[in-house]
This record gives C-alpha cells, structure tokens and sequence, in this order.
C-alpha cells in the first residue's frame, strides 16, 4: 500500500557533496518520522538522521554538522544533504518512514525504501 524509492547516491571524492532523494507513495494519509538508515558491508545498519512530521530533527554523532535531513510534506518526500563526505559514509542509505495510509480503513505501518549506494573513494 505504501512505496518508497529513494534516489540521488553514487560515487564522490573524499570531500564532495551528495543529496539523497526518497519519495513515499501509495494511500497515504499521513507520515510521521521520516529516517535515513546506513549500512556498510559487515556493519550493523544504523540511523544515520531523522525527522519528525513537526520538523524536529535529530543526527548520529558521526554526521552532525556534514549532514542535513529535510522533508517536504506536500510531496511525501525526504531529503539528506551529505557535506564534507568521508570514505567511512561508504554505506547503501536506507529510507523509513512511519506512514498512516488507508485500506478500507486507516491503517498505520512501518515501511523501507530499496537502499541506494553511496560511494566515497578518491
């Protein structure tokens, strides 16, 4: 009933920028957290950033100050903007996202978009 795809990874230097995409859709009442997961080969997954439907947000130590997690709730979408990339950021990034959404009636689940890869290595 719900999909996310997330979008925007790759391959950057040491240094560089990217900026993940992640769009939620399906019978979508309404999204509470919308979080950003990584994990790197023969690593735990982590949360790397989330943010509330009110806009609060909240940062693992490793990425305060590089990362930036923002949502537009008008597109069911969440964003994170990765400064200053370090090879340790190597990881595929994960969406989730808490979601009221209606069957025959409303409902509320816990869904994960596919993962996208990010890449840093000069």
């Amino acid at each position: 009933q719900v999909q996310l795809v997330e979008s925007g990874g790759g391959l950057v230097q040491p240094g560089g920028s990217l900026r993940l995409s992640c769009a939620a859709s399906g019978s979508i009442v309404s999204i509470y957290s919308m979080d950003w997961y990584r994990q790197a080969p023969g690593k735990q997954r982590e949360l790397v950033a989330l943010i509330t439907s009110g806009g609060s947000t909240n940062y693992a130590d490793s990425v305060k100050g590089r990362f930036t997690i923002s949502r537009d709730n008008a597109k069911n979408t969440v964003y994170l903007q990765m400064n200053s990339l370090k090879p340790e950021d190597t990881a595929v990034y994960y969406c989730n996202a808490d979601v009221r959404f209606i069957t025959t009636i409303v409902r509320r689940g816990n869904y994960w978009g596919q993962g996208t890869q990010v890449t840093v290595s000069s």
